[in-house]
Formats: C-alpha cells, structure tokens, sequence
C-alpha cells in the first residue's frame, strides 16, 4: 500500500493552524469592537477543530505532532481567547474579572491535559468512548460566551445577564463543568442509518438557514440544547455501566434490550434467563404426548332413566342411547 503524500499529510495540520489563527482573531475583533466578529471566529475555530482529526483519520495522516498541536490549538482558540474576550467585553480594569478569566482558561488548559491522559488508558470499558469526560473544550468556550451573544442579539440595555457578577458567576460555572466528571455525548461514535440520510441532510439545510438569517439566536438554541442533553447523557452512561450485554451490540439491539428492561420494570417482572448479546438459552421444546384412552364403568341405571336424564339437561343424546330408543 502506498504511503500517503507529504502534501496531504500537511492537509490536517494545516487545518488545526487555522483554527489556532481563528481563535486569536477574536481577540482582535474584541480589541476593534465587532464582537459579533469575535464570536464569529471562535465558532469558525470549533468547526475547524472538529475537521481535522476527521480528515487525518481518513487520510491515515496521524501522527504525535498532530495531537499535540490539536491540544495547543483548542487550549489557545477555547481557553485563551474566550478569556480574553470575556475580559475585554465586560471585565475591562477589574482584577476580580481577570482572576475570572485566568481561572477559566487554567481550567481548560486542565481540561484538555486530561482528555490526552485519557487516550493512552486502555483499561476504559468499550463503552466510555461514546463520552465525554465534562464539556468537550470547543462546546466549553463556546458556552463562556452565552451572554455575550444574547447581548449582542437583544441589544446592551442593562438586561440581567449582562451584569457583570452574573457573568463572572456563568464563566466561573462552564470553568467547573470543563474539569467536572460529569459526562457528555460524543458525536465521533454516532452512526447514521441510511434512511436516515435524507431527513438528517434537510435538517442540515435548515440549520444552516437559520445560521445565516438568525445566526446569534441559532447559537444560542444551539448551546442551550448542548446544556440540556447533560442529563441524558448521565442517564445513559449510567444505565451502560450497569447493563454490560449491551457495550458492544448494534444500536438496534441497544434498543430492544433497553425496551425489554423497561417493560420489565414498569410490570415487576424477573428477568428471562436467556442472554441478549448474541446468544441465547434455547429453552426444550415441550412434547405432548399422546393421552391413554380412559376406559369408564358401565352406567348400572336403567336406559329409560338415562334418556329422562338427558332430556332434563338438554343435551344431546349419544349413540348409544338411541340406539336403545329405537
């Protein structure tokens, strides 16, 4: 097989310098203030970052320097940059805001240390990469960001979350979610079905319609959205954690087997013994057997007294009785 090219093995580094470039741009944009330009810029950064392990991956142009790169990049385009943003848009001379902003570009510099401690761990269950460990550092410097773009959308006229403890207060919050425990979705295991190809690409279209006639109110949906599927994402890897038949089956049969424990539950039942992960417990098919004829004693009453009798509860007669009428 041929190697792959050094031009091409440039491609995805080249991508992640972009990125870089990006984020320290909004700082820029702060300092000229167009901060609807400085958003602009982180949010070009976190599409960037999230195309170049992609490409690399599908180019098979991996390489040490590329993930260590990717961490300098997401430490400057979300850590750095935000902070500065931040402090410059509301923290401006205030030392208690700049402790604000050097606490939540620590925390993602911490965040992000973390997440490349996680990658050599091979003793993970198969399941945990399908998460997160906290917010990832694109969604996290995203989310530092709210209130300026709500301010940028409905205007600087003294709205609540605007002032300046609650945005310290909310910078300080996303700064606890990035190093926090607390598990996310990742997208890099998510499968799309082929029927779901054509709804998934008209809902692209939409989105992207959206971006462009409303692109603050569509971030800010879209980072609220991000906060609220938090609790699912809890719920979820704690149902995996206690379910292991279900870490490593297609996601149709991820369904049943939920399905199947949550009918159980709701009725009271034990579960079946029979495996769901591939196997299963053939149960012996029951055989009837053939009954032995039942042979009963002759009846000792007269046949006048039977046919009365028969009469009297308004069966039929058998054979045998009318054979002894004729």
């Amino acid at each position: 097989m041929a190697s792959t090219a050094p031009a091409v093995r440039l491609l995805p580094n080249a991508i992640t310098v972009l990125a870089m470039c990006a984020g320290l741009s909004a700082v820029q944009f702060t300092l000229r203030g167009q901060p609807a330009a400085a958003i602009a810029s982180i949010a070009v950064a976190a599409v960037l970052d999230s195309l170049d392990g992609r490409i690399a991956r599908l180019l098979d142009a991996t390489s040490k320097m590329g993930a260590e790169l990717d961490s300098l990049a997401d430490a400057i385009s979300f850590g750095v940059a935000p902070a500065l943003v931040l402090y410059t848009w509301r923290f401006g001379g205030d030392r208690v805001g700049w402790v604000v902003a050097l606490i939540f570009a620590v925390c993602m510099i911490l965040r992000l240390a973390r997440f490349n401690t996680l990658l050599d761990d091979v003793e993970q269950p198969v399941y945990t990469k399908e998460f997160f460990v906290g917010v990832p550092a694109p969604a996290g410097g995203l989310l530092a960001l709210l209130p300026m773009i709500l301010s940028i959308e409905y205007g600087d006229h003294g709205q609540w979350w605007q002032s300046k403890p609650v945005v310290m207060l909310w910078t300080v919050a996303i700064a606890a979610l990035l190093i926090s425990r607390i598990p996310t979705l990742s997208v890099k295991t998510f499968r799309v079905p082929a029927r779901a190809v054509a709804p998934l690409l008209v809902g692209v279209a939409l989105l992207a319609a959206a971006v462009i006639t409303y692109p603050m109110i569509a971030l800010s949906v879209a980072l609220v959205a991000y906060l609220a599927h938090i609790p699912y994402a809890v719920r979820r890897k704690h149902w995996l954690a206690n379910h292991p038949e279900a870490w490593d089956v297609p996601p149709r049969e991820r369904r049943a087997i939920r399905r199947a424990h949550g009918s159980r539950g709701r009725l009271g039942l034990r579960p079946p013994l029979r495996g769901v992960a591939g196997w299963a417990v053939r149960r012996p098919a029951r055989t009837v057997e053939a009954a032995e004829p039942i042979t009963l004693p002759a009846d000792p009453r007269p046949a006048g007294l039977r046919r009365r009798n028969w009469r009297r509860t308004g069966l039929r007669r058998n054979q045998a009785d009318n054979r002894g009428d004729n």
